[in-house]
């Protein structure tokens, strides 16, 4: 449940990129790109910062590191995988952060770009639920952000992944409803 959201609050949206969108995911992609876009709209109405993060791992570390599976790091990414949807409504004025691991903070200035616009609390929402998102949370969370999860406006490509997330994980780091629950705060 939502109970308020900082009056300095940025929207964080994951991976909303052309790549990613088209993997097979838990959720109609169409509903997560339509919330997103109701949230990017409500946020640019209020006048807070909206920050699009897309992901770009070639050549990180982590991608030559073992595990198991192994992903594989000689994949040949077309070129405008890392571009940014057009449903989600960008803009020139619009924050844009490209990670190379999970979580959006690492070796990024996205830190930096929301101290500088002040900011204490953020609504996140993205793909994938349980990578991406909860990756960059768990940073926000290190970093002393309030953390707004919005439910509806996310998603993974493992639906118990998804599930455990949103019921396990978010609770401990923030509040989490919808998007109408999100826009109702946010006014």
């Amino acid at each position: 449940m939502i109970t308020e959201l900082d009056k300095k609050t940025a929207l964080i949206l994951i991976d909303l990129q052309k790549g990613i969108v088209g993997f097979p995911l838990a959720h109609p992609v169409e509903g997560i790109l339509i919330n997103a876009a109701k949230l990017v709209d409500a946020f640019r109405k209020a006048g807070l910062p909206i920050v699009y993060v897309n992901v770009n791992p070639a050549g990180a570390k982590w991608t030559t590191s073992r595990k198991d599976p192994a992903p594989a790091s000689n994949i040949v990414f077309k070129e405008d995988w890392a571009e940014i949807v057009a449903e989600v409504n960008v803009q020139p004025d619009d924050i844009f952060i490209t990670k190379h691991t999970w979580g959006a903070f690492f070796e990024t200035a996205l830190d930096e770009e929301l101290k500088k616009k002040e900011i204490t609390g953020i609504v996140i929402g993205g793909i994938s639920t349980s990578i991406g998102v909860e990756g960059t949370a768990r940073q926000a969370s290190e970093r002393g952000y309030n953390i707004t999860f919005a439910t509806d406006a996310m998603t993974d490509m493992v639906a118990t992944a998804h599930e455990n997330s949103l019921k396990t994980i978010f609770p401990r780091m923030g509040e989490t409803g919808t998007t109408d629950d999100v826009i109702e705060r946010l006014n």
